[in-house]
């Protein structure tokens, strides 16, 4: 018997970030599923994970917050996860050279839709494994992600994928939602020479909901 797998269901939003509006088409909601040729299987990603990168975090509302008023000029910006990748989706409207990358086989279809819907510039894109240190991105002055610490063995991996594509002198800035793995992550990134501050947003009066996470600085 032949398996006919539903198509996606999608939703399409707009999101203010300050006075820029950031056209997004999203999975409709965390039930979505869609892997019939077993890429994503194959890659590790479950089906209970599959639709995580498809949908608006909260953590990703507040990166893009806070990288409006961000000094990028002149810097190679890297978004480490980016999911639907709003923050890369704005920096590019603010013409800063952005390059985003996620593990997630879906995630490119999305960022060419998406930049397509802001009219926006191609976006180099990169599907990347943390683990892999055989990647061509390069180097970067500047590191971003939200929510990227799901599991312990993600903050090594993390770590290591910074240090392989950091330059000499390079900023990162992670927002995490407060799964209780941010000061292993800055206990790891000091073996890479970098300070670390944990701080909380200034405001954010965006979300439906108290933000009980911090964004976390790392600088060398």
């Amino acid at each position: 018997m032949t398996i006919i797998t539903p198509p996606l269901r999608v939703r399409y939003q707009t999101i203010e970030i300050g006075n820029n509006d950031i056209h997004l088409c999203t999975l409709r909601d965390k039930q979505q599923f869609s892997d019939p040729c077993d890429i994503a299987k194959n890659l590790g990603i479950s089906s209970a994970s599959w639709p995580i990168f498809g949908v608006v975090w909260p953590s990703s509302l507040v990166l893009a917050n806070h990288m409006l008023s961000f000094d990028t000029e002149g810097k190679r910006i890297l978004e480490m996860g980016c999911g639907i990748a709003l923050s890369s989706l704005l920096l590019n409207e603010q013409d800063a050279d952005i390059t985003a990358t996620d593990h997630h086989p879906e995630v490119e279809g999305f960022l060419d839709r998406n930049t397509q819907l802001n009219n926006g510039n191609h976006i180099t894109y990169e599907r990347a494994d943390w683990a892999d240190d055989t990647s061509k991105l390069g180097l970067f002055d500047l590191i971003i992600g939200s929510d990227l610490l799901y599991e312990d063995q993600h903050v090594d991996l993390l770590a290591y994928f910074i240090q392989n594509h950091a330059n000499d002198n390079c900023e990162v800035i992670i927002v995490d939602p407060g799964r209780g793995r941010k000061n292993k992550l800055s206990t790891k990134m000091l073996e890479y020479g970098f300070t670390s501050s944990h701080t909380k947003p200034d405001n954010t009066d965006y979300l439906d909901k108290i933000f009980k996470g911090h964004i976390l600085r790392f600088l060398r």
